[in-house]
């Protein structure tokens, strides 16, 4: 005879690995802005910067095909080298919004 599923423990598995990807994606994010150098604005115009990017965003795929290469030239260069100081020249001649 099988034995039967404990589904309520399987739920309880699957609700605390998905809150661990949450804090795991909330950490990467801020590292994320620390990374950029964006750390240095205030929350109110990092909000802004964001808004405006996904407003810019909507129906305009170029713009996020530039954004893309330009944060994988970011990552490549590697961001602890040199920080903020790197994006404004990137080796596209790309430029943000």
């Amino acid at each position: 005879m099988r034995r039967p599923r404990d589904i309520d423990a399987e739920l309880k598995a699957l609700q605390e690995k998905a809150k661990q990807l949450k804090a795991q994606r909330t950490i990467q994010l801020g590292e994320l802005v620390e990374a950029t150098g964006a750390d240095t604005l205030s929350i109110e115009a990092l909000a802004g910067v964001l808004l405006a990017a996904i407003e810019q965003a909507d129906g305009k795929p170029e713009a996020v095909a530039r954004w893309t290469e330009r944060g994988t030239a970011f990552f490549q260069a590697g961001a602890k080298k040199g920080g903020r100081k790197g994006t404004g020249n990137d080796q596209n001649g790309a430029s943000g919004a």
